[in-house]
């Protein structure tokens, strides 16, 4: 029987593995879940030990479902911009800080301090849940941590690090710490001085494809890759190369592949490195699927009923106007302090309107997330996550954005991408398998245009 490649996804609430076979199709997952620590209000941290029983206890789920198939690579995803300290040994010093984590709002003021020309070689929004000020807020709170500190990693290196010793990350994860000179493609001196963090901390940047050792696993012995962050990760098991991927999830990322890098001095989008050579822009939403699971629950509405108001009441939903900012957003399309609303009711105001209008005010904060991208013009948008499976809401998406909309199924694809990695770290080429939905057309209606003024001008 063919050798199988074998990702990891390190996601914030749980971990995915998912096994490839030659053809790309995924022959087996498994999964664990796990509590985010929350000890003061503002603050969000797991401790390493439990993202590593995670995943032993999701290998070896998944090594029962392989029918005795050889495993030949496991490569790494996880979450971005988080914090670990570790030892000389790889041991977790403390638990990791996490990228919701806001205790280095503060910190964020060295940064913006920095001179003009270093801050915008970091080419990224100034954001606390980044590694660099939660580095920084390390060194003034815990400066004993980083006395016995070896390095400072990202999650997914960290885990990797139980598996194979060594301070090691890649350019995917590296560009995200906001200690990253993006056009430089190098650690920025300037940043680690404002977070205090001496050059020795930094981990070495290898190609997510290299193999760092050999590592003892439920599924056997077996070669593991440096890997990448889980949002290029995806990317790349999607294929998409042009144009616009939406990922509709919890939150929302809205990718555009093949940037080019350039220092940029307060930036609304992000642009990160990929998992090969080049660069994407990112612009991302926090309150996507969650402020819509928020209204089901609110409205007593399950999902069928609640996208069912998108043929229930008309476009526009009868002026009722949603902001979807429940937990506040990074800047570009909205700030921390924003908060969700509806507004623009009335005695005629009907439940299937305030569902609509909450289908419709994610969907608008998507398009104002996309112009923040760039110039457009006529482009095909691939959607992907979970979001997005009912063709109604990409009917929705297409009127909204004005272009073509198809979805695109690739199963659990940050693990797929992982995958990917794995396989080239050994000689091998593994295309995930994609499944593309038809392509939906826009179909613009007045009452969704004025509904689009509406919200912006609630916006403010």
């Amino acid at each position: 029987m063919a050798e199988l490649v074998a990702g990891a996804d390190l996601g914030t609430s749980g971990l995915k593995v998912a096994a490839l076979d030659p053809d790309g199709a995924v022959v087996a997952e498994a999964e664990a879940a796990y509590p985010v620590q929350r000890p003061r209000p503002g603050w969000a941290q797991t401790e390493v030990a439990v993202w590593r029983e995670a995943l032993d206890g999701a290998l070896a789920e998944l090594a029962g479902r392989l029918g005795g198939r050889r495993v030949a690579a496991l490569g790494l995803s996880g979450q971005m911009h988080g914090a670990v300290l570790v030892d000389g040994g790889g041991t977790a010093l403390a638990p990791a800080l996490l990228w919701p984590d806001a205790r280095a709002t503060a910190q964020v003021d060295r940064w913006r301090a920095l001179p003009a020309a270093d801050r915008a070689a970091l080419a990224n929004p100034l954001v606390p849940g980044m590694t660099g000020p939660m580095v920084a807020w390390l060194a003034e709170h815990e400066p004993h941590l980083l006395d016995r500190a070896a390095a400072v990693l990202l999650p997914k290196d960290a885990v990797r690090a139980t598996l194979v010793p060594g301070a090691v990350t890649d350019r995917s994860d590296a560009s995200a710490t906001l200690l990253w000179d993006v056009p430089g493609e190098q650690w920025s001196a300037a940043a680690l001085a404002a977070a205090g963090v001496p050059q020795r901390l930094l981990p070495a940047v290898r190609p997510g494809t290299e193999v760092v050792g050999t590592a003892a696993t439920p599924v056997g012995e077996v070669p593991v890759v440096v890997g990448g962050a889980d949002t290029p990760l995806a990317l790349l098991a999607a294929g998409t190369r042009a144009g616009v991927q939406v990922n509709l999830g919890s939150g929302v990322q809205l990718i555009r592949p093949g940037v080019t890098p350039a220092p940029a001095l307060d930036p609304v989008v992000h642009c990160y490195a990929d998992a090969a050579d080049g660069w994407y822009g990112m612009a991302a939403l926090r309150n996507g699927g969650t402020a819509w699971s928020w209204v089901q629950e609110v409205l007593g509405l399950d999902w069928t009923a609640f996208v069912g108001s998108l043929s229930a009441a008309e476009p526009g939903a009868g002026g009722a106007v949603f902001s979807p900012f429940l937990t506040g957003e990074r800047g570009g399309v909205a700030g921390p302090s924003a908060r969700g609303a509806w507004t623009g009711l009335s005695a005629d105001t009907t439940r299937a309107d305030l569902a609509r209008a909450a289908l419709e005010g994610v969907v608008f904060a998507v398009a104002a997330a996309r112009r923040l991208l760039g110039p457009v013009g006529e482009e095909q948008v691939v959607v992907t996550g979970g979001g997005a499976r009912d063709p109604r809401v990409l009917q929705l998406l297409a009127d909204v954005l004005g272009d073509p909309v198809q979805h695109l199924e690739v199963r659990s694809a940050s693990a797929a991408g992982a995958a990917v990695l794995a396989a080239r770290g050994v000689g091998r080429d593994v295309v995930p398998r994609r499944v593309a939905g038809p392509v939906v057309e826009p179909a613009p209606h007045p009452g969704l245009v004025a509904a689009r003024d509406r919200w912006a001008a609630a916006l403010g």
